[in-house]
């Protein structure tokens, strides 16, 4: 049976502070690990994000999204799948956002004032999925590990930054998603060249990115990777 592998937590130069490559050098290099599809999830302007502040808000989001364009314009041309996506930060603990899209980021102009449960609603209202990202993380931007189950859809339970950093991270996400029947998902929080590699495989090539909103909501059909591999 044929295998697809996503890469679904990945950060660019462009909208990033802390991205080391551009979109088109990440399409490039996921291409060439025989990966089928990436999302983009770009720090946002309550995170590490590489936008300037003082422009208007959609200016601010037009440039946010310039790693995603231009990974998604190499990827067309190289056969590579690319979907937009974005994670959001409340003191340390952050979000990751599907299903949404530049137009709607650029009506939203209140989004900096919104908690985890209004966040989970709006985006919810819009059809989106939000993924709390690597729940158990502790470094030194995070304020307290605090968890959010009400506040969305999914735990990322496979992150390959977290297993670079202590294994029991990733461990004890799952373990909490296991016992209270949350679906996991999986990312390499992607920033540079060198790192460890996961995300999903999944059974069929994506359509949309509706197509991963659905399986995880069903919690089904596909798999998170758990043994990392270093590229």
């Amino acid at each position: 049976m044929a295998e697809y592998s996503y890469e679904t937590h990945l950060h660019t130069r462009e909208g990033s502070a802390c991205g080391k490559l551009s979109g088109v050098e990440q399409a490039e290099l996921y291409q060439g690990f025989g990966y089928t599809g990436i999302v983009v999830t770009d720090h946002f302007f309550n995170g590490n994000c590489a936008v300037p502040r003082d422009l208007p808000w959609r200016e601010r989001v037009e440039q946010f999204c310039a790693g995603y364009r231009n990974a998604k314009k190499r990827g067309d041309e190289i056969g590579l799948q690319v979907f937009f996506g974005l994670e959001t930060n409340f003191s340390g603990q952050e979000f990751l956002l599907y299903g949404l899209s530049e137009a709607w980021l650029k009506e939203q102009e209140d989004m900096l004032s919104w908690s985890p449960a209004e966040q989970f609603a709006r985006v919810k209202a819009a059809g989106g999925l939000v993924v709390q990202a690597h729940p158990y993380r502790e470094a030194p931007y995070i304020r307290e590990v605090k968890l959010y189950p009400d506040c969305c859809e999914a735990f990322e339970v496979g992150n390959a930054l977290n297993a670079e950093r202590d294994k029991g991270f990733n461990e004890r996400a799952a373990a909490y998603a296991k016992e209270h029947g949350i679906p996991g998902t999986g990312g390499s929080d992607a920033h540079m060249r060198v790192q460890l590699r996961g995300g999903v495989v999944f059974e069929e090539k994506w359509e949309s990115i509706q197509s991963y909103i659905d399986a995880v909501r069903r919690g089904s059909g596909y798999r998170v990777i758990t043994e990392f591999t270093e590229r």
